[in-house]
């Protein structure tokens, strides 16, 4: 069971995407620091696993199937979570998607508003909602948005990705704005972690790659994306917003 003065003690934390990868490890995390999580995701029943993880530390779990890029599925997720836990304190905007394309004119409508839908429109709409009801209520809150380093090195194989998180860099700075001072807005700019995304990479070209450049010579695992969320989760951070933080592995 999580310690009672954990960092994270009598918090609740959203997390979307929180059914694998950096969301699950985030979650996790948050659970050992004393906080209640809300998992959500596209898959109900990859966000119940997580929720038994969670359980099994102790601490008290909700499961959300949400789609997190269809704003009509955002108001029954703040909803749920409001009418579960009475408050939310921890928003983290993590869920996110990059899809192949054979080239930059192959590129279709479609495909362009999926990848934003999810990684841009979904997060301002839910930061948004929250962001209100943190701001509005006696606790105050701190939202966490996770960007990518592709958003400042744009590469031309994942542009709508990319492009999707400079709007979400952008956005932290505008919210931390908008709902301060009892609201901290704050970005984690995350480098190449080795999650289930790795299964489409060329793993040997990548760390030949990453033992070349990257200050420490590799990608980073899923748990090593925790300090930095509890850093910006917990009181730790209190004069802390509109920040883009990386964490990176220092590739150049």
């Amino acid at each position: 069971m999580s310690e009672s003065g954990g960092a994270l003690a009598g918090k609740v934390a959203l997390i979307t995407g929180g059914s694998r990868g950096l969301g699950r490890a985030m979650a996790l995390g948050f659970a050992d620091a004393g906080a209640d999580v809300i998992i959500a995701s596209r898959k109900l029943d990859n966000c119940e696993a997580v929720a038994r993880e969670v359980q099994a530390r102790g601490r008290r779990a909700l499961p959300l199937g949400c789609h997190i890029g269809h704003w009509d599925e955002l108001d029954g997720l703040v909803e749920q979570s409001y009418d579960t836990f009475g408050r939310v304190d921890v928003l983290v905007n993590n869920a996110g998607m990059s899809l192949l394309y054979e080239s930059l004119p192959a590129v279709t409508e479609e495909l362009w508003d999926k990848v934003v839908d999810l990684n841009l429109k979904g997060p301002f709409h839910l930061t948004a909602l929250i962001g209100s009801k943190m701001a509005a209520g006696p606790y105050g809150g701190s939202i966490i948005n996770v960007s990518s380093t592709g958003s400042i090195r744009p590469a031309p194989f994942m542009l709508p990705y990319d492009a999707a998180k400079a709007g979400l860099n952008a956005l932290t700075v505008g919210f931390a704005h908008a709902f301060g001072p009892t609201v901290r807005v704050n970005c984690i700019m995350a480098g190449p972690f080795m999650t289930e995304v790795t299964a489409a990479w060329d793993i040997p070209a990548f760390e030949k790659a990453a033992k070349a450049n990257h200050a420490l010579q590799r990608g980073g695992q899923p748990e090593e994306i925790v300090g930095a969320a509890l850093y910006f989760a917990s009181d730790a951070s209190s004069y802390t917003t509109g920040a883009i933080l990386r964490v990176d592995g220092g590739i150049p």
